[in-house]
């Protein structure tokens, strides 16, 4: 096992050899940052400039068939690399025999920005990234920027043809020219002053741009929404939270349905044989608090199964209904295909916030498997038959009460991978818990204010841990562990390769690599 500093978080690099090029999409944190608000929502100035001396590839020109191509080699066009969100890549130059030999290849500064939370894609020997205010495009080889756009609080990137797609955080979606930085069209989605936002890169499928939101916690009615890829005109929406007479919609008293949550923060995944977009929901609104919407709080908590040409839901299956502690289901679904009972499934696997694995099926939502990884958790003492967790009746306390996992879950955003050689999935859990509180009297709902209406608290004495772990897909059992050192302040990733490796970045702010078959 090699361990590797990491260079500043201001900075991107590559490793060389080069011939892992899409190493990349790990060393960028694993996900996309917190989410920040655009005060006012005020409209953005935005330029691009070119490097004369180092032009853009011409042959910038991603067919649509790269994004299904499974697993991805030299490209790595999306947030996961691939449609699956395997996070795993065919690319053999690096093995367990030379991986002590890397060395950064070169350093790029951001500008703008203290952070560089983001994926970058690389295609064609382009590498695009987007950081605070500005988007990139680097070369590949030497790290030179060859255009460079501005536009205020850009999230992730995704390569389509000769353009690339990116959100804002106050909730609009940007096309621009690969080839140069020219912005091509701008299209706002949502109402920032609700409080709407985004924090992640969206997912090209065919010819639309699916797009998620965020700001469940302050109250929006999330959604999902595809755009045609060429003119950015509105092709469907899915509104995650359904209204009275729809189904699911008797789950929300009233009105209590315009402002229940349910956002679609982080990317999805996308099966093309069965054309169905598979995305996680956050949690219901109010936080930690359940008087105003009791019941399950369809469809938060949720990953929903939808067709990708009209956005009608399929099937949805819910983790933690009526959530109270925060735990969403925004977490990357994956899918895997795996031999069980003697015949093979298509399967979709996530570690959730909660602290349990789940394996379902995902032609049709069937609940298989859900096993415990977090060793400290108290809000459930499992997972029954039909997947619905028995709980304990811990809840938030005005006075205050010690909950597992705590707010930032068993897990997160820090994005999982799957190796299809060991049949591993790989993820990094978070051991701590939380103090919640609840308040005797609640505030009311007021578009753009926030809809906490209660906390929750750290416990000194208990400071956290991360760990990254190891379950087979075929058994649902724990295989190996791998402790970090450190409170669980690292919020990276993980990505596996071919030859056998899994790299992530650990809590002491170090590139790790270890043995994907043992840890």
């Amino acid at each position: 096992m090699l361990t590797r500093r990491l260079w500043p978080l201001r900075t991107i690099w590559l490793i060389s050899p080069l011939g892992l090029i899409a190493l990349i999409g790990l060393i960028g944190l694993g996900a996309i940052g917190l989410a920040v608000v655009l005060a006012g929502g005020q409209a953005c100035p935005e330029r691009s400039e070119r490097d004369g001396q180092h032009p853009v590839r011409a042959d910038v020109d991603l067919a649509p068939q790269a994004l299904v191509r499974t697993p991805p080699g030299e490209d790595w066009p999306s947030y996961n690399g691939d449609y699956s969100g395997r996070r795993y890549t065919a690319l053999d130059q690096i093995t367990p025999a030379n991986v002590h030999q890397l060395r950064a290849r070169w350093v790029f500064h951001s500008t703008n920005s203290d952070s560089l939370e983001v994926t970058p894609v690389v295609v064609h020997g382009v590498v695009y990234i987007t950081s605070g205010n500005d988007a990139f495009a680097l070369d590949a080889r030497t790290g030179r920027a060859l255009w460079h756009h501005t536009r205020a609080l850009t999230e992730g990137p995704i390569v389509w043809h000769t353009r690339v797609f990116m959100e804002t955080d106050n909730a609009h979606l940007l096309c621009l020219d690969a080839r140069s930085g020219n912005l091509i069209w701008d299209v706002a989605y949502a109402d920032t002053r609700k409080n709407y936002g985004a924090t992640s890169a969206p997912l090209v499928v065919k010819d639309k741009v699916i797009v998620g939101t965020s700001g469940g916690d302050d109250g929006v009615r999330g959604f999902l929404a595809a755009f045609d890829a060429l003119t950015g005109r509105l092709v469907w929406r899915f509104w995650t939270i359904p209204a009275p007479g729809e189904p699911g919609g008797d789950s929300w008293p009233g009105d209590a349905y315009l402002h229940g949550g349910g956002t679609t923060w982080m990317p999805g995944t996308y099966d093309p044989d069965l054309n169905t977009l598979y995305w996680g929901t956050s949690n219901p609104a109010p936080d930690f608090t359940g008087d105003t919407r009791p019941g399950d709080d369809l469809y938060t908590d949720c990953v929903l199964a939808l067709d990708a040409d009209t956005g009608k839901l399929k099937w949805y299956f819910q983790f933690t209904p009526h959530d109270l502690f925060d735990y969403d289901a925004a977490e990357t679904p994956v899918l895997v295909d795996v031999a069980l009972d003697g015949r093979l499934r298509h399967l979709l696997v996530e570690a959730n916030r909660n602290g349990f694995f789940y394996i379902l099926d995902r032609e049709n939502g069937k609940f298989l498997s859900a096993t415990r990884f977090a060793e400290k958790l108290n809000w459930a003492t499992g997972i029954d038959e039909r997947g619905r967790p028995i709980l304990t009746g811990v809840h938030p306390t005005p006075g205050g009460t010690k909950i597992c996992p705590g707010m930032d879950g068993a897990t997160n955003w820090y994005s999982p991978s799957y190796n299809p050689s060991t049949q591993l999935f790989y993820f990094l859990a978070l051991e701590r818990c939380d103090m919640y509180f609840s308040v005797a009297r609640r505030e009311a709902y007021r578009p753009g204010h926030t809809y906490y209406n209660t906390g929750t608290e750290r416990i000194p004495s208990e400071p956290g841990r991360k760990v990254l772990l190891a379950y087979s897909v075929a058994t649902g059992k724990l295989v190996w562990r791998y402790p970090q050192v450190g409170e669980g302040h690292s919020w990276g990733g993980t990505m596996t390769t071919a030859t056998g490796l899994v790299f992530f970045g650990d809590d002491a702010g170090e590139l790790e690599a270890v043995d994907a078959k043992n840890g």
